[in-house]
């Protein structure tokens, strides 16, 4: 400390002293009072001292038992991730393996069937004693097939996901030969143009529930119908007071237990629980589709601003994810983006209406890949002509509702032309304006057929030529 002749700060005499100055607090004391601000400052010392002793007996006593709230907190996390996880890898290899038991029998069962097939037209033309060299070849020909398929195993292989994950997902993997029967089964509609519960009114897209339970949204009725397997009549399962305004999407969040409805013409999007009211959840948006990701994300294309965002439930601005450049044909834009797909890697699939293409842009990605379409409206093989809904499944083939040309197309993946998979054959199934599309877990195909107010499905062709 430095001795100056000055005033003491403890004493009240007034007088010019010999004063000592504290470099700690920067005061003045003389002698006695300096004593004294150093014991003070030594009790203090003191007290540290012993908090940092309690703080090291506290310290031992939980290290010995282990008991530290956090640590506990965080020990139980672990242990209900591990549950959680093991539970979920059990689940899916028991799906799978139930899925590959019933392929299988359903793929002997098919040879049973087309071999009992060729068993009765062998019979018929040896009853008939009419036949010929070309008989026999068609004869050998079948036989040969059924053979190779005997010998082969079923159309599915087991198949890893790469990924950024802890454990690796598997899944099942169709192959790209999958055909579908021309001859449609009506399942929702089909009575003409009306608001009947037997009727649809230009219905736009629909989701299919884990029993097979069709929502369509139909669109000119302003309304959200559930059609249950095998049934004539439609529920209606969105109430009056919701007045939806050409609604053009619903999708169901499992986790939460409610529907996620794109209200198109009212420029929303409403969450409906069955439990409770509607709820805005994003508001400002001419919404044609909507996706739930990880039951946090919504990716919605808005086909005004000519763009695709991501918003994170709950909050108020959405993040830019594709085009966002205004209206044109440059590949960081869009011209009227309408139904959107995200598979596994988050690559964002949107079908780009005015444009007659379908884009793929990456994560992250400032800028598109043309992967269907593009050469200008047209019904040739490699163009599209007003593209609408679409999938993509797990080994790329693309999937799209050809709107204008009354199809859908399948663009396997890097391929320059697509090939027509259906197109509802003759005219009592004819599709007209198809716009949405989906799949089952069986494969089935079904397709929104807007003009013609129904839905229809196509079942996988199992059998051989």
């Amino acid at each position: 400390m430095m001795v100056n002749r000055n005033y003491c700060l403890l004493c009240g005499c007034g007088k010019e002293k010999a004063t000592y100055k504290c470099e700690g607090c920067m005061n003045s004391y003389c002698k006695n009072h300096l004593q004294d601000h150093q014991k003070d400052l030594e009790l203090q010392l003191d007290e540290i001292e012993n908090e940092r002793n309690i703080l090291r007996q506290t310290l031992l006593e939980q290290q010995q038992q282990q008991q530290q709230p956090n640590q506990r907190l965080l020990i139980e996390q672990i242990d209900d991730w591990k549950r959680k996880s093991i539970k979920k890898i059990e689940q899916t290899a028991e799906e799978i393996g139930e899925f590959i038991l019933a392929e299988t029998n359903k793929h002997f069962r098919k040879v049973e069937v087309n071999l009992e097939r060729l068993t009765d037209e062998i019979k018929e033309i040896r009853q008939e004693n009419d036949f010929n060299e070309r008989n026999l070849n068609d004869f050998k020909a079948k036989l040969e097939e059924l053979q190779r398929q005997l010998n082969s195993p079923t159309n599915i292989s087991l198949k890893e996901e790469n990924s950024s994950s802890f454990i690796n997902k598997i899944y099942v993997d169709i192959a790209e030969t999958l055909k579908w029967k021309q001859n449609a089964i009506t399942i929702a509609g089909g009575n003409g143009q009306g608001n009947e519960l037997s009727q649809l009114s230009r219905p736009w897209s629909i989701y299919i529930d884990d029993d097979k339970t069709i929502y369509v949204v139909d669109m000119f009725n302003h309304r959200i119908v559930a059609w249950k397997q095998d049934t004539l009549y439609g529920e209606i399962i969105t109430s009056q007071n919701q007045r939806l305004n050409f609604p053009s999407k619903i999708i169901l969040d499992k986790i939460n237990d409610c529907f996620i409805i794109a209200d198109y013409a009212n420029e929303r999007v409403v969450r409906w629980s069955r439990r409770a009211c509607e709820e805005t959840i994003i508001r400002g948006v001419k919404c044609v589709d909507v996706l739930l990701y990880n039951s946090e994300y919504l990716y919605v294309s808005d086909e005004d601003k000519h763009e695709v965002r991501r918003w994170k439930i709950g909050e108020n601005q959405g993040v830019l994810v594709a085009g966002g450049n205004g209206s044109g044909n440059d590949l960081n834009q869009f011209h009227k983006p309408h139904f959107i797909f995200l598979d596994q890697d988050e690559t964002l699939y949107v079908s780009d209406l005015r444009n007659h293409r379908v884009m793929k842009w990456t994560k992250g990605a400032k800028e598109g890949i043309v992967v269907a379409g593009g050469q200008g409206q047209g019904s040739s093989l490699k163009q599209l002509s007003y593209p609408q809904g679409i999938f993509v499944d797990r080994i790329g083939n693309l999937y799209v509702a050809d709107s204008l040309n009354d199809r859908i197309v399948r663009w396997t993946k890097d391929a320059n032309e697509g090939s027509i998979i259906v197109d509802g054959g003759n005219q009592s199934n004819k599709l007209s304006n198809p716009i949405g599309l989906s799949f089952d877990t069986e494969n089935n195909l079904y397709v929104v057929d807007h003009d013609n107010h129904r839905i229809q499905k196509f079942l996988v062709d199992d059998f051989i030529n």
